[in-house]
């Protein structure tokens, strides 16, 4: 044991990389290491050697151990003071420029949707974005079979087998977030419903998570006349524009009724749209008067109230305001992109003093 001792103390002594060290441990205290072996042989011993050999084996195997562990700390301190010697920063030069941070097209927008809606009285409501079954499709009068419901549409969470419970969704729209505010405020409302939405769809207009916002106003007196006139000033606000020609389309949306959707005259000159002017025609949201039965799941008197939705995709307003080609870009995380479509961080929107650079 004296002789395997030396052996190895001198050779870990010597050792000038951490993958000879390495070798070293195999070799010594390794499964078939020369001092493993020797303790294998204990078991043919008499008590008496046992008593006598195994102490010594098991000091002997501690000893390469330590030496090993504090070989592989110096050989690691060497190697950190060779890189610091060879790394050093001339502290007295002058400091980069720092470029500042950048608002996303997406916050932009839903700024400039906020104020624009503000001006206006209508108050910022937000709500879950896993949803139950209820207050995605239910309450909102979309019937079982709708194929909204489906899930080839919608992600729906998983649920342990036997589980009787109702489903939850992740909101396919901020529909939801209408119903509950409306169970807690009553009537008369007036909200906007900004917010994250999940699909399952994916090219360059569709993504499975976008964004979303959408408008509703309860009143005794509220009508189309009053949804119009909305939409009309908001176009204009947005796209910046003194006037703005829309054309509404008669539609289906289960939760409004009478629905339409809306189309604004624009021009595709060049390729860069212009609102408001040429001949071309362009979606850009759905509408309606709310569906009694909507207003009844919110505990709201249909018999009294009457009120308008609407709703629309930020991602979308944002890529005809701005240019921007391909959905997919929003979510790639690409810092040029964002240096290029971003915002200045201190420019907040609003109406007096310009929504947009």
């Amino acid at each position: 044991m004296d002789d395997l001792r030396d052996k190895y103390i001198s050779l870990i002594a010597g050792a000038t990389a951490e993958a000879t060290l390495e070798d070293l441990r195999v070799q010594a205290i390794g499964k078939k290491g020369e001092i493993s072996l020797k303790m294998r042989e204990l078991g043919k011993m008499t008590p008496e050697q046992r008593q006598e050999a195994g102490p010594k084996l098991n000091a002997l195997k501690d000893e390469i151990t330590s030496a090993l562990a504090a070989k592989k700390e110096a050989l690691a301190d060497a190697a950190l003071d060779e890189r610091l010697r060879g790394e050093w920063l001339d502290v007295t030069l002058p400091v980069r420029a720092r470029r500042q941070g950048t608002i996303h097209p997406i916050s932009q927008v839903t700024e400039e949707v906020t104020a624009i809606f503000a001006d206006m009285g209508f108050a910022v409501a937000e709500g879950p974005q896993v949803e139950s079954d209820w207050y995605n499709f239910d309450a909102l009068n979309i019937p079982g079979h709708h194929p909204a419901r489906a899930e080839m549409d919608t992600f729906y969470t998983h649920r342990g087998e036997g589980d009787e419970r109702p489903p939850h969704v992740l909101r396919t729209h901020t529909s939801p977030v209408q119903i509950r505010t409306m169970q807690e405020q009553g009537a008369p409302i007036r909200i906007i419903a900004p917010g994250r939405v999940y699909r399952a769809d994916y090219d360059m207009t569709h993504t499975p998570m976008f964004h979303q916002v959408e408008g509703l106003a309860i009143d005794k007196d509220i009508s189309m006349a009053n949804l119009k006139w909305v939409l009309e000033e908001f176009v204009k606000a947005f796209f910046e524009v003194d006037d703005v020609e829309l054309r509404f389309r008669a539609s289906h949306f289960p939760f409004t009724e009478p629905s339409a959707e809306v189309d604004i005259r624009c021009s595709w000159e060049g390729g860069t749209l212009k609102v408001g002017e040429g001949d071309d025609w362009l979606e850009i949201l759905g509408s309606g008067m709310v569906h009694p039965k909507v207003l009844e799941a919110s505990n709201i008197d249909p018999t009294e109230w009457q009120g308008f939705a609407f709703g629309m995709g930020i991602d979308r307003i944002a890529m005809l305001k701005y240019g921007i080609p391909d959905l997919r870009a929003f979510f790639d995380s690409d810092l040029r992109w964002l240096r290029h479509y971003g915002f200045a961080a201190l420019d907040v929107p609003t109406l007096r003093g310009g929504l947009s650079r």
